[in-house]
């Protein structure tokens, strides 16, 4: 695979000598690579950045790699590769089901990783992408990027975590309760005003195109309706 731009990696690992050896040989192998060593550096950094992969320690200080993954879950994120000593069935159907792509037992060959990390990025790069588009408004599901009248629109991750929400559930009524359960889960007990609030700068910054589509429906929450129809 040949990309426009180096490929990005987020490792997370929390031993040092791994670290730094898996981080030399991933830089040498030609990839952008940025480390966290703990569950919580690693969710810091998915909130701000969007690496193309993730490979992922699951024994982590102070948020394990099932936690970051459970805290991930609801928002769109890039494909995690596992590194781990574990072989416990039921840790790895977890982790299935929380998006993993691959494991990679540890101890490992860096040449292997490097072999899996390429497969897993052409995979992504043939598939489908999931973009959403109404009007002169473009939304990159995948890679966490919004377009209005041609010019990327910058979302904080509340908003754009809302916005991508509502856009996977078109027609369909939301509630705040349900926006603050599943889009904002960084955010503990998000009254309903907060949730208005960042609608209504994500309608503001969408211009007419994010006001016509998304529609307050009055006693309940929101409802994305990209032709603009009205409850």
């Amino acid at each position: 695979m040949q990309p426009s731009r180096p490929v990005s990696l987020l490792v997370v690992e929390d031993d040092s000598s791994v670290a730094s050896g898996l981080v030399r040989g991933l830089r040498e192998a030609g990839f952008e690579v940025e480390l966290a060593c703990d569950g919580a550096q690693a969710r810091e950094a998915l909130a701000h950045r969007a690496p193309d992969l993730v490979v992922l320690d699951l024994m982590l200080p102070v948020l394990s790699g099932i936690e970051l993954l459970e805290s991930v879950k609801e928002r769109p994120h890039p494909p995690v590769i596992v590194l781990t000593a574990r072989a416990d069935l039921g840790e790895r159907l977890r982790c299935f089901a929380l998006g993993v792509v691959d494991f990679v037992p540890k101890p490992f060959f860096l040449e292997e990783l490097v072999a899996r990390i390429r497969a897993r990025l052409r995979l992504a790069e043939e598939a489908p992408s999931r973009v959403v588009r109404w009007a002169d408004v473009e939304l990159d599901l995948d890679r966490r990027l919004v377009r209005a009248g041609g010019a990327e629109i910058a979302l904080t991750r509340h908003e754009l975590d809302i916005l991508a929400y509502l856009v996977q559930r078109p027609g369909r009524a939301v509630t705040r309760e349900q926006i603050a359960e599943r889009a904002l889960s960084g955010i503990e007990a998000p009254e309903p005003r907060t949730i208005d609030t960042h609608v209504a700068r994500v309608r503001k910054k969408l211009g007419p195109a994010g006001a016509a589509a998304i529609a307050t429906v009055w006693g309940i929450g929101y409802r994305f309706t990209p032709a603009g129809e009205r409850a």
